[in-house]
């Protein structure tokens, strides 16, 4: 009898300015490798999460950004949020990744799994995505399924009753104002912190209206009204608490486009990182090779039907 083989450890760290109260550490084993993740919000300290990626720069095997995003999207272009830029500007040996790569190129792909296996019927149905921007490549999913999409991004990142009803629109006013936001402190446009854990009804409306809500969770359940009931809600980054929530506000079914661990769904930031790390690679890797990656690997979306 052989000895089975002993598996390589890999460390991960997810840094974010969200709240500390939503830190977790969690294994997953892939193949040969046996990963370690954890997550550490620093309460929207800007200082104190630049002071992490600097202590921790060469000790760990890849870096999530959390709580953030290093890049807004549209079309084809890509712009660099200031703020983000400089949390990272010391890291010298650790890749680091903000989740933009799976966000691109795998939620992507679960949207157009959850139509082909029929779990999710989009044909003509109103979506409301609440921030087109962080997840562009899940707004030309959305799209291709032809459903009634409404993003979210002037509603619920600055306040103005605008809905965008196309791509087209997302990509025009993109190209005026991203460079600005761009330029702005984060917390002006996205909860950092303890107001990830506090709530604001805000245009309740277009929630009660969509038959889909998606996007970035901490949008969803800021600006959600109190009673959701028999709608979908795509996303990630939830834990059993916010599981509970959905719950009681009458919400049918919950998909999160990455896996849950015990009970406990990481951004899309961690399960890039893991790729990067899973690759040995030093910087992020491409779109495409996210995409090949987990086509490979027992990594999937989670559906949890209430």
């Amino acid at each position: 009898m052989t000895e089975q083989a002993e598996l390589i450890t890999k460390k991960v760290m997810s840094i974010s300015l969200g709240s500390s109260a939503r830190d977790a550490v969690r294994i997953l084993t892939l193949g040969q490798y046996k990963f370690v993740l954890e997550r550490r919000g620093t309460d929207g300290n800007l200082d104190q999460a630049a002071a992490l990626f600097h202590e921790f720069d060469g000790k760990v095997d890849a870096f999530g950004l959390g709580g953030t995003d290093l890049y807004l999207f549209a079309g084809t272009k890509r712009y660099l949020l200031r703020e983000s830029a400089h949390l990272i500007s010391t890291v010298r040996q650790t890749p680091v990744v903000d989740g933009s790569g799976i966000k691109n190129s795998w939620e992507k792909r679960v949207i157009r799994e959850l139509a082909a296996a029929q779990i999710v019927t989009f044909k003509d149905k109103r979506v409301l995505l609440v921030c087109a921007v962080d997840r562009f490549g899940m707004a030309q999913a959305l799209t291709e399924q032809g459903c009634r999409l409404i993003c979210g991004d002037f509603l619920y990142g600055l306040n103005l009753n605008l809905p965008l009803r196309s791509l087209q629109q997302v990509d025009f006013w993109a190209r005026f104002l991203a460079p600005v936001i761009a330029s702005l402190p984060v917390r002006w446009f996205y909860p950092l912190g303890r107001q990830q854990q506090t709530r604001q009804q805000r245009f309740p409306e277009y929630f009660t209206d969509s038959d889909i809500i998606a996007g970035d969770f901490h949008f969803i359940r800021r600006f959600m009204p109190d009673h959701l009931p028999g709608k979908i809600i795509i996303t990630n980054t939830v834990t059993t608490e916010d599981l509970q929530f959905l719950r009681s506000a009458g919400i049918a079914r919950v998909i999160t486009t990455t896996p849950c661990l015990d009970g406990r769904s990481f951004g899309t930031n961690m399960l890039e990182a893991v790729l990067v790390a899973l690759q040995g690679a030093r910087k992020p890797l491409s779109a495409g090779t996210y995409a090949q990656i987990l086509s490979k690997v027992p990594v999937y979306y989670s559906c949890i039907d209430f």
